[in-house]
């Protein structure tokens, strides 16, 4: 793939997502299914919730990801830093879009240590595709793809459905774990996994916790789904019946979440794929999740101005915390113990990790 093309897609794919209509799943979250107990007397403070977390030796002041949205279109370098910049305002992680086009390319399209000068305490992760550590390049890659940025840590991301439909996409995903177990060892930083849309099973994330990946972000199904996002930058009709077929595929969020956990009780775990709002970010940290990642939510907000990514996660972290003052949680811990029913109404047991 040239770099033009690689340039376009990027272009197509920030269009077709911002276009909310024409990227999203016929699949729900699942969070649907879940309600909290409501407590009547919270005996808390509202304004002394505490929400910090600590994420890879940093403390953030609210369980939250700003999570991969573009990396490869020149509109790219805008939004970033306006994410960037609403990040360290904010105290939250943020994790940059795929870097593939910086690497390959050499423009790098503000994917540079100026995103690290504008940022400098929060949790910054890289990015990289899961393809690309076939290359014979591609650890070379990852560690450049670090030292671009100063990262934190690095996303090597997961996309087998949108390269299988996708005009030119990457088929041969044979030695792809053992090629991120060999990223594992040769990083100095840690390496965390993510779908990008469709889930990841347990039997998926615990191969990756094997390898030493430190940890899983579940992307279930519920937000945007690639294989539509494909389906609209089909060349034909019969490319876009394809991947048309698949536009619901996918474990739904709050599913896989639940899991994934129950098979890796201590792993730490993110989870994104249609978080819409703080009430769905407090289900997704009940159901086991240690933080939340949106991304095309904010993808709009991204484009305007660091200050409208900043009151878009303002509401997002002012509606968890009502959610923890309305379950009787103090903080983030108890907020894993409050009383959750099922579609059934019966009580779940808290998570372990």
């Amino acid at each position: 793939m040239t770099d033009d093309s690689m340039v376009k897609r990027k272009n197509d794919h920030l269009d077709i997502v911002l276009d909310a209509r024409r990227a999203n799943t016929s699949t729900l979250t699942g969070f649907a299914d879940y309600r909290f107990v409501h407590c009547a007397l919270p005996q808390l403070h509202l304004d002394d919730i505490d929400l910090s977390t600590r994420f890879f030796h940093k403390t953030v002041n609210a369980p939250m990801l700003i999570s991969s949205m573009t990396g490869g279109a020149e509109r790219a370098k805008t939004i970033n830093h306006h994410l960037a910049e609403a990040a360290q305002h904010l105290g939250i992680a943020l994790a940059i879009g795929s870097q593939r086009v910086a690497l390959q390319s050499g423009n790098d399209h503000g994917l540079t240590k100026q995103l690290r000068r504008i940022a400098p305490d929060i949790p910054l992760l890289g990015n990289i595709g899961a393809g690309q550590l076939r290359e014979p390049q591609g650890i070379d890659w990852a560690r450049r793809a670090v030292e671009m940025i100063e990262a934190d840590a690095l996303i090597v991301h997961l996309n087998p459905l949108q390269e299988a439909v996708q005009q030119g996409g990457d088929r041969d995903w044979r030695g792809v774990l053992q090629a991120i177990g060999t990223l594992v060892t040769s990083l100095e930083v840690p390496v965390v996994v993510k779908e990008v849309g469709a889930g990841i099973s347990p039997e998926v994330a615990r191969a990756l916790v094997e390898e030493g990946v430190a940890m899983i972000d579940v992307a279930g199904a519920g937000g945007t789904s690639w294989a539509a996002v494909e389906a609209e930058r089909a060349i034909n009709e019969t490319q876009r019946r394809v991947a048309m077929a698949f536009a619901g595929w996918g474990t739904p969020t709050a599913q896989a979440i639940r899991a994934v956990r129950q098979t890796l009780p201590e792993t730490p775990l993110i989870a994104s794929g249609g978080i819409r709002d703080g009430v769905d970010a407090a289900k997704a940290i009940r159901l086991g999740a240690d933080l939340v990642g949106q991304a095309a939510a904010v993808l709009e907000s991204a484009t305007e101005s660091s200050q409208a990514v900043i009151e878009h996660f303002e509401v997002l972290i002012q509606q968890l915390r009502i959610a923890c003052f309305c379950t009787g949680s103090a903080d983030l811990h108890a907020l894993r113990a409050a009383v959750l029913l099922d579609d059934r109404d019966v009580p779940l047991e808290a998570p372990h990790g």
